[in-house]
């Protein structure tokens, strides 16, 4: 049955209302800002403010029933769970990150953007409709009914349970990392109180009232993601090319910074700055050769510094430098080999002349240039796979009123989705283009203030840094560094835009990080709740009992979710990806093959979620320097992020070859599939 007009007209009033609300509040704090406001009370004041919103909606959404607090009622329009849905997906990666890997990376960036937009293409076709004739609340409750059994799908279910908690666990912590990362920046606040801030917010929305709440919210959440990403955006476009449309306008400028590129890497100032870092690299790697003897040296020569400054005249500020380049040497031979070899690798890459940012595989001969693109087709495989299997983002396609509203609402995702993704290599081209041609070349005594202020915001670990290194007086493309994470949110101030728009990019990379949490961690509490208690547990449990164990275990798995996120486990994309190999390795063949091949059984399921989830994982850690493996051991080149182009195919089949050797499933299995699978209208 369609979502009643009057409910849907409804909904549209309160939205339009909002987005006039939010239209006034973005003009009285520009008002503001004119007559002086400081900038941290702005950013207090749009942290407040979209939090103190969120919290609103929660309230108002609060409930104990379970079909609302689970699937929302299932009466959520397509419209309004397409716009719900897109600010699920565009997370804190999509948002603050991607952008800058498109600006770091050129074209090899346009990966993610392709397979997380193809991804919805097999979530269309192959699994949502078919998630929603089902008519149940969570992917493990399809995953036990399809391949039920004599325990009634029990071990499918606990396997697809602990899958949804470690996918959506590792995705979380990301969120919850940039929301401190935001909220510290914005507004001074230390990064661990950060994530608290935005902690309370996430849970007076999903703890009070489930997935009815988190959908208006996350409907909300969308429009301030939106205006938040277009206008600077626009803004930029207009600036450098006088047509306000980014997506059209910046194939314009792709020549011209094509030429500037050429111009730059034949550049002789350039190349005196390449050459020193070559010469830093250089040197780096004489060290490593003379390992261990290299070591000692450089520890016995620390010590005779720190010993002859204090012999000196000079001032603390020196002893303190001296004493720090002491207590920071490396304490053991191996730590000064990884140590050095980053230092080296680190002035490798500043060493290299810019890359053309609309050129693929861009490499020195033609074996890395097809690794690179290797890389690039298994990125995009194991992105498509990981959103067609993704918990959290599967869960909406039982929100909806029928199969047919939730046909139309993943159209209505992917159109939400693309306003956003369309736009990114857009921004990439427009920020690259305005450093290339208003900075580089500019006097150090003259930097603009952006540059000063983003410097600032983290010494320890600088978001960007341009070093005088030929002291020249003039800055160098091979002298700046920039952090990817702090293109979109630095993009106002590198536009001219007034502080307020900066306060409106921090509240929208806000609003996608909470968007995205809300969602996996009532996926992480609902697979627990539900699956876990109440179907293998307590089976006798009340709806209230039920609903309030979620409630528990959600507020559980938020806490334990920011204190690994205050740890600062990794980079947002890096812990992004490795959710989205490990989501496709382990449920894609699953639910793919639950859909399509009745010969599919239990025994199947379960041994090929076992090998691909084993086979991705053995794959990140072998492969991964960072979790104690080795690049050497890659297979074929392909980095450790894409795990799941051999998870992928190893759980197939291995789910294949079990399914055939072991009975095929029984008629309750067979009738189930063929009512999933029988076409409905309306």
């Amino acid at each position: 049955m369609n979502a009643k007009p009057s409910y849907f007209r409804r909904l549209s009033r309160y939205y339009l209302l909002f987005s006039a609300g939010f239209a006034g509040f973005l003009v009285a704090l520009s008002m503001l800002e004119k007559e002086g406001m400081p900038r941290v009370w702005i950013g207090y004041l749009f942290m407040l403010a979209t939090i103190t919103l969120y919290a609103a909606i929660g309230l108002v959404s609060r409930t104990s029933n379970v079909a609302e607090y689970y699937v929302a009622g299932r009466r959520v329009p397509a419209m309004f769970n397409g716009m719900a849905t897109a600010a699920d997906w565009i997370s804190a990666a999509s948002f603050i990150s991607l952008a800058g890997t498109l600006y770091l990376h050129g074209f090899d960036g346009l990966a993610y953007v392709m397979g997380w937009t193809g991804g919805y293409c097999l979530v269309a076709l192959l699994i949502a409709p078919y998630l929603r004739k089902f008519s149940q609340y969570t992917i493990p409750d399809f995953l036990a009914a399809r391949y039920g059994g004599p325990h009634h799908g029990r071990y499918v279910r606990i396997m697809a349970v602990a899958a949804t908690i470690i996918i959506s666990f590792i995705y979380v912590v990301a969120q919850i990392y940039a929301v401190g990362l935001i909220a510290s920046r914005f507004t001074g606040v230390d990064f661990s109180v950060g994530i608290f801030l935005g902690l309370a917010s996430i849970l007076v929305c999903s703890f009070l009232g489930g997935m009815r709440a988190i959908t208006w919210t996350q409907v909300a959440q969308y429009i301030i993601i939106l205006v938040a990403f277009l206008l600077p955006a626009m803004w930029l476009s207009a600036k450098h090319s006088g047509n306000p449309i980014p997506q059209v306008a910046y194939g314009k400028l792709l020549p011209t910074l094509g030429a500037r590129e050429a111009s730059l890497a034949h550049d002789p100032k350039e190349q005196e700055v390449r050459a020193i870092f070559r010469q830093r690299a250089d040197d780096y790697g004489q060290k490593l050769d003379a390992l261990p003897a290299s070591w000692d040296a450089g520890r016995i020569d620390a010590q005779r510094r720190l010993d002859a400054v204090k012999q000196r005249n000079v001032t603390l500020l020196d002893i303190r430098a001296a004493e720090k380049a002491l207590i920071n040497y490396p304490k053991t031979v191996e730590e000064a080999a990884a140590a050095w070899e980053a230092a080296r690798a680190y002035n490798l890459r500043r060493a290299a002349a810019p890359a053309p940012h609309a050129e693929p595989f861009v490499a020195p001969d033609i074996a890395q240039s097809d690794q690179k693109r290797n890389n690039f087709l298994a990125l995009v495989f194991c992105l498509m796979v990981g959103t067609a299997a993704l918990p959290h983002i599967l869960m909406r396609s039982y929100t909806t009123p029928s199969v047919h509203e939730t046909r139309v609402s993943v159209f209505w995702t992917l159109f939400f989705i693309l306003l956003i993704y369309l736009t990114i290599p857009a921004l990439a081209v427009l920020v690259k283009f305005d450093v290339y041609t208003a900075l580089v070349g500019s006097d150090f005594s003259r930097l603009p203030t952006w540059v000063s202020y983003w410097a600032n915001v983290d010494k320890l670990h600088p978001l960007i840094s341009i070093v005088d290194v030929n002291h020249d007086g003039l800055v160098q493309l091979a002298e700046i560094a920039i952090d990817g994470d702090v293109l979109v949110l630095a993009t106002p101030e590198i536009a001219g835009l007034p502080y307020v728009i900066s306060g409106l990019v921090a509240a929208g990379g806000l609003a996608a990080a909470l968007s995205t949490a809300d969602g996996l961690l009532l996926a992480i509490s609902n697979a627990l709740s539900h699956d876990i208690y109440y179907r293998i547990v307590d089976p006798s449990a009340s709806t209230q009992k039920r609903v309030t164990i979620s409630k528990l275990l959600l507020l559980a798995v938020a806490f334990i979710a920011a204190y690994a996120a205050s740890t600062k486990p990794a980079d947002i994309l890096s812990l992004v990806s490795a959710a989205f190999s490990l989501a496709g390795s382990t449920l894609f063949p699953a639910l793919v093959l639950g859909v399509f091949w009745p010969r599919a059984n239990r025994h199947g399921a379960v041994a090929g979620m076992v090998a691909g989830f084993g086979v991705c994982l053995y794959y990140m850690v072998h492969a991964n320097p960072i979790l104690g493996g080795s690049a050497a051991g890659q297979w074929f080149h392909i980095a450790p992020v894409s795990a799941g182009i051999f998870g992928v195919p190893a759980g197939m089949l291995v789910m294949a070859v079990v399914s055939l050797l072991t009975p095929a499933p029984g008629r309750d299995t067979t009738a189930l599939l063929a009512h999933v699978r029988a076409p409905e209208q309306g």
